[in-house]
């Protein structure tokens, strides 16, 4: 049986915070952070909202972002994700300049999502633009730079954090990487709780760092600068089979 559709564009009239507070209720769910051609995201139950420096922290075992809200100018609701019969409504906080901040997709259907946003004043606005279709993306090659640090640390077998970080939102994972999977144009690191889709030919290079005794790899564009995306590691070893980087930094 299909869940019962409701109209399709909608934005929700309140506070961000209100609204992100919400994101426990909704059950299993994702929270998508892209960028530079770097897709993060964690999957699974929010556990707590909390406010902390300023910032919200959406927390739980398969949670860990961190939110400016104060930068989420519209909440905009899509309901037209349909898969199996099931929908995966979607919520895409956008900023000022009408880039999403950061997304969510909700895992448990319709019903749990209406739910939990029950009370808020939603208005269905039929000039929000459809979400435009996916592009047909390029094979990924198998020498690009995007790939050497990830099969590094899958074949080192060692823990590493991949973080996510644009102003106004930080996400990060950690764990042992069990597969690097191209496919579909991207470089794709997949576990229960995690998903890294990397897009091909975005990173050109790797910047090399050490911190504290934690070796920090920062990808950087083909202009050099830094995408937002890390890979870091205690153990220098987890990137030992990695080829040189473009740089060490000072």
């Amino acid at each position: 049986m299909t869940d019962t559709i409701a109209p399709t564009r909608r934005y929700i009239d309140n506070d961000p915070t209100e609204v992100i507070s919400r994101l426990p209720h909704i059950g299993s769910l994702m929270i998508i952070g892209k960028r530079n051609g770097a897709t993060h995201e964690r999957i699974g139950v929010v556990e707590a909202v909390t406010e902390e420096n300023g910032l919200l922290h959406c927390s739980g075992s398969a949670h860990d972002s961190h939110i400016d809200p104060t930068l989420v100018k519209r909440a905009l609701i899509d309901t037209s994700s349909i898969m199996s019969d099931k929908v995966y409504p979607r919520i895409d906080f956008n900023r000022e300049d009408g880039e999403t901040l950061f997304a969510i997709v909700g895992f448990g259907g319709l019903e749990p999502f209406e739910a939990a946003l029950e009370g808020l004043n939603i208005v269905v606005d039929p000039s929000i633009p459809a979400r435009p279709p996916r592009p047909e993306r390029q094979p990924v090659s198998p020498g690009d730079p995007g790939l050497a640090p990830l099969n590094a640390a899958l074949d080192s077998g060692q823990a590493v954090t991949i973080t996510f970080e644009e102003p106004g939102f930080t996400q990060r994972w950690t764990g042992v990487i069990p597969k690097v999977s191209p496919g579909m144009g991207f470089i794709n690191v997949m576990t229960d709780d995690f998903h890294l889709h990397l897009l091909g030919s975005t990173v050109g290079a790797w910047r090399q760092d050490e911190v504290d005794g934690t070796t920090i790899l920062r990808a950087l564009d083909h202009d050099a600068k830094e995408t937002g995306l890390t890979v870091r590691a205690i153990d220098p070893l987890a990137f030992a089979s990695a080829p040189v980087y473009a740089e060490t930094a000072p």
